[in-house]
């Protein structure tokens, strides 16, 4: 990344990228600088909350031998051939985390990848998921984030092999104050790959934030691709905020299909009115709206322990409905 060549100057000001793909890698941490707010990247995160994040000191790179990683840390989930799992991670509690989690599916694999942000309020959290999913194999990546101050969990999905599938779905509810962010990267490379991508955010209180950004790039050799993402956001006080921002970048004409969508609203005045003319009071007819719209995403999740757990702790998020 070189200085702007319009108004690059020393306050930071960066040369984007041109594709998600292209973003920098090396064994040194020292080669990576503090976050600035002019990195496109960066641009609508929380640094200041996340600023104890930054501080390389003390931190050593480490090589992977299998060499199908960019080693960026030591936390490494693999799925072999043919194998069919759930990985569940959980984050609890107080603290700061920096997280690094290198994914990879080896050809018919069926690997479900299940993260919890369910921290304290005053926990900071930035997470970078990197994937490689192989021929024929399937990735089911899940995010869901209900606790923390200041939350960035980043999948980026390299659909290598032909064949290769992702679905990637995300839940977050932000209460006053909280900031959760996803910036989601899936890269078509094989043949007759296939993607989806659906997240969706709840907001309450003041100030609360969510922010989604959506990179599919389909490749000059994925020939047959389809593939599709899809943001939703329901807005449930006045003094929230969601940013929305889909992308789509297409290098081949050969494809089935590719589409991306994008909505924040507030409550659908109908659906109410429908539940209140039952006889269902405002406040329980507003908690099944918000339930009945995150569910999409939970009932996804292939554990009906897990499902339950979810939904009753998306039900605690609405103390102003009970």
């Amino acid at each position: 990344m070189e200085p702007h060549s319009h108004g690059g100057d020393a306050a930071g000001w960066i040369t984007p990228v041109q594709t998600r793909d292209e973003r920098p890698w090396s064994y040194d941490p020292a080669d990576f600088g503090a976050p600035v707010r002019t990195d496109p990247a960066w641009r609508y995160s929380d640094l200041d909350r996340l600023a104890p994040l930054f501080d390389a000191s003390g931190v050593t790179g480490a090589t992977v031998a299998d060499g199908d990683f960019r080693p960026e840390d030591l936390v490494v989930i693999e799925a072999p051939e043919q194998a069919v799992a759930t990985v569940v991670i959980e984050h609890a509690g107080a603290g700061a985390l920096a997280e690094n989690v290198e994914i990879l599916v080896r050809p018919g694999a069926e690997l479900t990848l299940v993260t919890l942000q369910l921290w304290d309020d005053g926990a900071v959290h930035s997470a970078s998921h990197q994937a490689v999913v192989q021929r024929g194999a399937t990735l089911k990546h899940v995010v869901v984030t209900l606790g923390g101050a200041a939350v960035r969990v980043n999948p980026s999905i390299r659909l290598e092999g032909d064949g290769a599938q992702a679905q990637l779905l995300g839940l977050a509810f932000a209460d006053a104050g909280q900031h959760f962010e996803s910036q989601v990267f899936l890269h078509h490379v094989g043949r007759h790959t296939r993607g989806n991508v659906t997240y969706k955010g709840a907001l309450q209180g003041a100030s609360a934030r969510t922010v989604w950004i959506g990179d599919v790039l389909i490749g000059p050799d994925a020939t047959g691709t389809d593939t599709y993402e899809q943001n939703r956001n329901l807005v449930l006080t006045e003094g929230a905020r969601a940013d929305s921002i889909p992308n789509l970048e297409i290098e081949t004409g050969e494809i089935e299909g590719a589409g991306h969508a994008s909505a924040t609203g507030r409550f659908d005045d109908e659906q109410l009115f429908y539940l209140r003319a039952r006889g269902i009071p405002e406040a329980e007819a507003r908690r099944l709206v918000v339930l009945g719209f995150l569910a999409e995403v939970i009932q996804q999740i292939p554990d009906a322990a897990l499902q339950e757990r979810l939904t009753a702790a998306v039900e605690r998020e609405m103390p102003m409905w009970q």
